[in-house]
């Protein structure tokens, strides 16, 4: 390695990776960020806005198992497994299932909990930088149940974001919801506000600014596909793309749904699957909102955002490869008019469909590979990617730069799957 400014090329210019460029060039290195689309063009562009610093319970919580089969067999339910791609998601489902083991719960809430609790101010101390932090609200976050019932098969998930310090305050009654949010007119008796959880107006221009704060750093960001990541006598010396190789003391592997390709050819098999997530985007909607909102039954997310409302969810089991499903965004439009039957639906644009990297214990991959010197990770932030770009750029660069992180990677090694 370069003693004094080494060398780093990030594989994937979405928000993850964006931001672990960020702070590296911040820390000294000679950063090349190399991606095949523009800054932020992916998944980054089109989530939902959360930044859910306390979303430490993973998807797979005990009794899991009951739900599944159910939501996989409706056709228009939150979560979707396509019939042509079931044999491929079965080992993956089968890793998901089993992580759903009480034990196992708490130790990937504890990590996440770790890697999380301090989210927004990560989020604030690059944005400050860039003279952007009207990007981000602290205005919290609504999440609607129609009553106690329809709470309860979600009460564990919630008991466990309290033990991990979420403050969440109930709100009884459709009076005390439409206190907070006068425009809500569905069927919802029960609401759950999260005020210190946030959000972000315009992910897409969130990824730009890291990226040119990247650039006044000294960066350089370019448009190459890369086709693999090299070595020479057991070290990581670089990457290959079209262009020609691309020599780097250090290579880190951001490169969301992808990165398991990138991992393969070097031996190392992460189940990693994408589920596949939509958004519509009104421009003109007719109803204000002060924070996301999110009815439960639908784990859909209304976000206010600067250039209209993002209605964003659904999970989709469909692989890389497969087009999008125009139901599925379709369905958003349903989910909306559950909680705002007064919202204007003409002039809808932007249904758009991206690839959330997801493994099936809900904890990202992140740190060091110990069998490749030189190659670093950053992948696997499923529906958590904005929330935990910014601390993960900031962890990820003091484990390679130095000073040592307080954080534990352990809990994030790709050699859990081994």
């Amino acid at each position: 390695m370069t003693a004094e400014r080494p060398q780093v090329v990030v594989v994937g210019a979405g928000i993850v990776g964006l931001c672990a460029a960020w702070h590296l060039a911040r820390g000294g290195a000679r950063v090349t960020v190399l991606d095949d689309g523009e800054p932020g063009g992916g998944a980054s562009s089109g989530n939902a806005g959360a930044i859910s610093g306390g979303s430490v319970a993973p998807l797979a919580m005990p009794g899991v198992l009951k739900q599944v089969p159910r939501m996989l067999l409706d056709p228009a339910g939150a979560l979707h497994l396509p019939p042509r791609h079931a044999l491929r998601a079965a080992p993956w489902l089968m890793r998901f299932l089993a992580s759903a083991r009480p034990a196992r719960v708490a130790a990937i809430a504890e990590a996440l909990s770790s890697l999380l609790f301090n989210a927004m101010e990560q989020h604030r101390a690059i944005l400050a930088e860039e003279g952007a932090l009207d990007l981000i609200r602290d205005t919290g976050q609504l999440y609607l149940y129609r009553d106690r019932d329809h709470y309860a098969k979600d009460a564990g998930s919630w008991d466990l974001r309290r033990k991990h310090g979420m403050r969440i305050e109930c709100l009884e009654g459709m009076e005390a919801i439409r206190a907070l949010e006068p425009e809500i007119r569905g069927d919802y008796r029960l609401g759950l506000f999260l005020p210190e959880q946030g959000s972000c107006v315009n992910p897409l221009r969130h990824a730009q600014v890291v990226a040119r704060g990247l650039q006044r750093l000294g960066g350089t960001i370019l448009r190459q596909a890369v086709q693999a990541i090299t070595q020479d006598a057991g070290r990581i010396t670089g990457v290959a793309t079209a262009a020609g190789p691309f020599a780097a003391d250090q290579v880190v592997l951001a490169a969301g749904a992808w990165s398991a390709r990138l991992l393969a050819p070097l031996g190392i098999k992460v189940p990693l699957e994408s589920q596949r997530g939509y958004h519509v985007m009104l421009p003109a909607a007719g109803i204000r909102l002060q924070r996301p909102v999110v009815p439960a039954d639908r784990k859909a997310f209304i976000s206010p955002m600067e250039h209209g409302l993002r209605v964003a969810g659904t999970v989709e089991f469909g692989g890389l490869e497969a087009p999008p499903t125009p139901r599925r965004a379709e369905l958003l439009l349903e989910d909306l008019r559950k909680v705002f039957p007064q919202a204007r639906t003409e002039g809808a644009e932007g249904f758009w469909m991206g690839h959330r990297p997801c493994l099936p214990d809900s904890l990202p991959v992140i740190g060091p590979v110990a069998r490749w010197p030189g190659l670093w990770c950053a992948f696997g932030h499923g529906h958590l990617g904005l929330t935990g770009s910014a601390p993960t750029g900031a962890v990820l660069a003091r484990a390679m730069l130095g000073p040592a992180p307080n954080l534990d990677l352990s809990a994030f090694a790709v050699e859990r799957f081994a």
